[in-house]
């Protein structure tokens, strides 16, 4: 077993500064997983200039057509600047199919259907996916970690962290759906679809906020993450060191060779 095989037992090591280290380093890798602030305003800001405007004049179509030029600026603005637009793209299409479903049925409530349909089946992949032993968020931030699925079976500290934060995940957007699937069923009016808006707009960032959060907790108490690159480059690098070495073997075994039938 090589010392990257053997994840670093913290505990027993006791060294403050590789702590603090590899706390921060998983601080910057949910920042970059789940899109830091910037990625948590892309998210809220087309919801709530749609809530917004909705609830000054009621204009269902001026909301969406606000709604859906809001997000293109922001993938504009990660283009010009040569940013990771992932984050921006995702917050288009959920308010395009927004736009698409409430001018569909004319109910400003159903602006919102998509992107609670997709959190009640994100929130069942974190729950059925660790039950099957493949926890999602593992999944999520394994390539962030450059540990890839090594957590799977080579570091079980690490893959039992991945798995109480995909059922902190799971839990956590299944009861945020317990809140707004009634509410969205009980919202016939004007009155009550801005009440809806409102309520979901102020549950977006709070239950993900506790989600992360949870999920550092979970992954700053295990084992440091299986660095699968670095063995990869130090396989190849010995994988290079013994084609050198037999090469310079077979060269010297030809010289004495060569030097036996000469004399």
């Amino acid at each position: 077993m090589t010392s990257l095989d053997k994840p670093t037992d913290r505990e027993s090591t006791g060294q403050d500064g590789q702590d603090v280290t590899e706390k921060s380093v998983t601080e910057a890798a949910l920042f970059e997983a789940f899109g830091g602030v910037r990625g948590m305003v892309e998210t809220v800001l087309p919801g709530l200039l749609f809530v917004s405007i909705f609830t000054v004049n009621k204009d269902l179509h001026m909301a969406a057509i606000a709604a859906i030029a809001v997000s293109l600026v922001m993938v504009a603005v990660r283009l010009v600047m040569k940013d990771t637009v992932k984050h921006a793209f995702s917050g288009v299409f959920g308010v395009a199919f927004g736009v698409i479903f409430a001018m569909m049925t004319g109910n400003a409530k159903d602006f919102y259907l998509p992107g609670m349909l997709y959190t009640l089946g994100l929130a069942l992949a974190y729950i059925v996916t660790t039950l099957c032993g493949v926890p999602l968020i593992g999944l999520i931030l394994g390539p962030v970690f450059k540990e890839n699925l090594s957590w799977r079976t080579r570091n079980p500290g690490r893959k039992k962290a991945y798995a109480k934060a995909s059922w902190a995940w799971g839990l956590i957007l299944l009861a945020k759906c317990a809140i707004l699937f009634p509410m969205y069923f009980w919202a016939d009016t004007d009155s009550a679809n801005t009440q809806f808006g409102w309520v979901l707009v102020a549950l977006k960032i709070p239950p993900f906020l506790l989600a992360v959060w949870l999920t550092w907790v979970f992954l700053a108490k295990a084992p440091a993450p299986i660095d699968v690159f670095a063995e990869m480059e130090e396989a190849e690098r010995q994988k290079e060191a013994d084609r050198e070495k037999a090469e310079a073997s077979s060269a010297e075994n030809g010289g004495r060779a060569r030097h036996r039938r000469e004399a």
